[in-house]
């Protein structure tokens, strides 16, 4: 059944409109070819005839009452300056450990100063500082309005809405517009740095806090959408490709949590287990949408992933340097030096120094001087970022190793000699692992 309304509603924003008839009614908004609204929906009733068109003017009646509300709160709400809404975020209630909204604006604009400060060498200026200050302090204010409480799906919308209606900057209104973005894989990021840098601010503030109070998301309870919230961190990252050490962010957002109300700490601990929570989302994101393999992203998130575009660069780096034919038999062996390694209780970091003087055979030798040179070479490719570059130097030295693990008898019975060949196989995973962890990766490919 298609309905019509008063033309001159269509004054009113279309995402109002649509929200109104999509989301409260469950019409179909009508749009002209132009893609401009047209005064109609359509909707479905389950009888075989409107012959008096009662039910069409039920509806129509219906309609035209939640237009006139919204068109009354879209009147009444910019009497005052959004700005004006903030002081009366103190009264809702964001976590009661948390504070209020008040006190989660100061945190976000400090924390999405942070992050556009991280990025003037994307072409940031210290001018888009005092643009993510702003968009961040009215990025909430349109919470405390009359549309908003009645519509709550206009969250963020409504606010930029009415930041650009009364003459806030393109940037800023994006940004505040933008700002709930993504809020899922599907949906797209923030149109701006700007809006970037209040979107990663809000949500990191909610996981962090969330966190330093105990609310962790289990299997059957998620109250404050984190899992979301660490999705769209991730994906705003790697879709913007911005460069960003996640454990410094994840401190910066500790650090407002403590100097602004409620001032809360966030232990070491937490910090560990929060940058663990968003890297599962990366890997999550990596394998289901990136196209790389389980063992691949293990491989590299065993190297380390705080910066999520670097650990991209590298993991694709590590896809194409698979199809050497030095990649597989080196991987099997990588996998038995950790291997050997772990019986010998020696951790994968461990710094334990080879001593030349006790390398007895020339195998073992030659292995020590290989990893040397080697060592020298992939450093300087992954300064310059040239991972495939880095990883095919590690690739080269499959014979050296092979010939080492021929010739050598790596448990001597030499306390002294079968400590430096274990320093030197330590050595060798310390030094070829921060770009992706060969041991990780064997026999074929799991998705």
């Amino acid at each position: 059944m298609q309905g019509d309304f008063d033309p001159a509603f269509l004054s009113l924003p279309d995402e109002i409109l649509v929200t109104v008839m999509r989301d409260h009614q469950k019409y179909f908004a009508v749009e002209k070819k132009n893609g401009e609204l047209a005064p109609h929906f359509l909707t479905v009733i389950n009888v075989d005839k409107d012959s008096k068109g009662l039910i069409r003017a039920g509806h129509e009646r219906v309609l035209r009452a939640r237009f006139a509300d919204a068109q009354f709160f879209w009147q009444s709400d910019q009497k005052c300056r959004l700005a004006d809404y903030l002081p009366k975020l103190e009264r809702v209630t964001y976590e009661s450990r948390l504070g209020s909204y008040r006190d989660k604006v100061e945190r976000i604009r400090g924390l999405a100063c942070w992050f556009t400060e991280q990025w003037f060498n994307l072409g940031m200026l210290h001018a888009h500082v005092a643009e993510a200050d702003r968009a961040a302090e009215l990025a909430k204010c349109d919470l405390a309005t009359e549309m908003v409480r009645e519509f709550t799906e206009l969250q963020g919308i409504v606010g930029g809405l009415y930041a650009r209606a009364q003459g806030e900057s393109d940037e800023i209104a994006d940004a505040v517009y933008d700002h709930y973005r993504p809020v899922g894989l599907e949906d797209p990021i923030p149109r701006n740095l700007t809006g970037c840098a209040v979107a990663l601010a809000d949500k990191l503030d909610s996981v962090v806090g969330c966190f330093a109070v105990g609310i962790v998301p289990t299997g059957s309870s998620d109250p404050y959408a984190l899992r979301r919230a660490a999705l769209g961190i991730v994906k705003i990252i790697l879709e913007k490709k911005l460069p960003i050490s996640l454990s410094l962010a994840i401190g910066a957002a500790a650090k407002a949590l403590l100097t602004h109300k409620p001032k809360r700490g966030v232990t070491p601990d937490q910090e560990t287990q929060i940058l663990d929570f968003i890297l599962d989302r990366a890997k999550f994101v990596f394998r289901e949408r990136g196209g790389f393999a389980y063992e691949e992203v293990s491989a590299v998130f065993r190297g380390g992933a705080d910066d999520l575009v670097d650990a991209q660069k590298r993991l694709a780096a590590l896809k194409a340097i698979r199809k050497s034919k030095n990649f597989e038999p080196l991987a099997v062996s990588f996998k038995r030096i950790r291997n050997i390694l772990e019986k010998a209780n020696i951790a994968s970091g461990d710094a334990r120094q080879v001593n030349p003087a006790l390398l007895e055979n020339g195998a073992e030798r030659a292995l020590y001087s290989a990893v040397r040179e080697a060592a020298a070479k992939v450093q300087t490719h992954k300064r310059a970022g040239k991972y495939q570059e880095a990883l095919e130097t590690i690739a080269g030295l499959r014979k050296v190793v092979d010939r080492f693990f021929d010739g050598v008898m790596v448990m001597a019975e030499n306390e002294a000699v079968r400590s430096n060949r274990l320093a030197l196989l330590a050595e060798l995973l310390r030094e070829f692992t921060t770009v992706a962890d060969f041991s990780e990766i064997g026999g074929e490919e799991r998705r």
